[in-house]
């Protein structure tokens, strides 16, 4: 009985252990994203990073190297909080830096895949205007 339960627990954490291993790393999770988009500096030293046409900070480098896997598999091992910042990311770019957008699609999405997704998810919503009282 207690050989099951030990047999048991240690079946367990390596589960979770191989689950935790499917995800990407939350280490750069708290990096301010609103910080990059209002400095052009940091914003252009990442698309460098990301198109090897420049040095790499280590979250940059993390980002390089799930970057291509993320992209294929829709951010299936993203944690809630990179797929929002990697949303995020990408709508600002596509709709404000195109100059900075399009290689980067180029190299990772060379088929558009996610922009064409977004541009559909941008049909789709709804636009509310505000409540006026009537006179």
């Amino acid at each position: 009985m207690f050989s099951t339960l030990i047999i048991s627990c240690l079946f367990a954490s390596s589960l979770s252990a191989v689950s935790e291993k499917s995800k990407y790393t939350t280490k750069y999770d708290n990096v301010d994203l609103e910080e990059i988009v209002h400095s052009d500096r940091l914003l252009k030293n990442y698309v460098n990073c990301l198109l090897e046409k420049g040095q790499c900070t280590p979250d940059g480098l993390e980002l390089k190297k799930n970057m291509p896997d993320a992209i294929e598999t829709d951010c299936s091992k993203c944690s809630e909080k990179q797929k929002e910042g990697s949303e995020y990311m990408m709508r600002y770019l596509i709709d404000n830096k195109p100059d900075y957008w399009n290689p980067l699609q180029e190299k990772y999405d060379p088929t558009g895949t996610y922009k064409k997704r977004y541009f559909e998810s941008k049909k789709q919503e709804v636009k509310v205007e505000p409540i006026t009282k009537q006179p």
